[in-house]
């Protein structure tokens, strides 16, 4: 039986960056790219004129763009399309940019200069789980900025902590996955199954009692659990 591939759309505004990731995503078995845009606008245009079955699934989205930027294309395109991901991939790593695309709803960040492979990885991964990728540099600044404004509160005596019971191996896999590592990444470096990774994923989940990326960063941080 063929397995359906994950619809994907592109917004860029430099045409030679939507064809060039349009052949090489289009070059995998598990991805089909059915959108491309050249701004934020174009892409809600877009939206409004497909039917739902033919949308894509997951938006890879660049940040800075004249017409509308990222930002304000996923802050609209959340509301009106909740069952899309947002993957934002982009050159820019400042703190700034990366606390206005959690805020609008990404789902993910992404440096361009990341293997097309890891890219691929990331979009399979946020179309089956959902859980949040992120580039290694950017999940490691997310997780400085995190770690600076949890470590005040505590120091003014909210010493609250939790033991949320996590094993070694699980605490392994929350630290790299924190880093912004892949399942697929993970498994090779802990030698272990992509389905392990993803079953011991959904333990820590479900014991730190989130649902994404961004939560077990914070109860991480704030419970200094790596």
């Amino acid at each position: 039986m063929t397995i359906p591939k994950i619809p994907v759309g592109i917004v860029d505004d430099k045409s030679q960056n939507r064809l060039l990731f349009t052949e090489r995503l289009n070059f995998s078995e598990e991805i089909a790219v059915v959108m491309t845009a050249a701004d934020g606008k174009d892409f809600l245009d877009q939206m409004k004129r497909m039917d739902f079955p033919q949308r894509p699934a997951v938006i890879l989205m660049d940040v800075e763009m004249a017409e509308m930027d990222g930002i304000a294309a996923v802050q609209a395109g959340k509301i009106l399309y909740p069952d899309v991901r947002f993957l934002m991939l982009t050159v820019f790593d400042d703190d700034d940019k990366i606390f206005e695309a959690i805020k609008a709803g990404a789902d993910g960040y992404l440096l361009k200069n990341e293997k097309i492979s890891t890219i691929i990885d990331c979009i399979v991964q946020l179309s089956e789980s959902g859980s949040a990728p992120m580039s290694p540099r950017i999940a490691r600044k997310t997780l400085d900025l995190l770690m600076k404004a949890s470590i005040p509160k505590m120091e003014e005596g909210n010493k609250e902590r939790h033991d949320y019971e996590l094993s070694d191996r699980e605490t392994e896999i929350l630290k790299l996955t924190i880093d912004g590592y892949s399942y697929r990444q993970i498994a090779e470096r802990l030698f272990l199954s992509g389905n392990t990774i993803k079953k011991h994923l959904a333990n820590i989940y479900h014991k730190l009692h989130v649902t994404s990326k961004a939560q077990a960063i914070k109860i991480a941080t704030r419970n200094r659990l790596i």
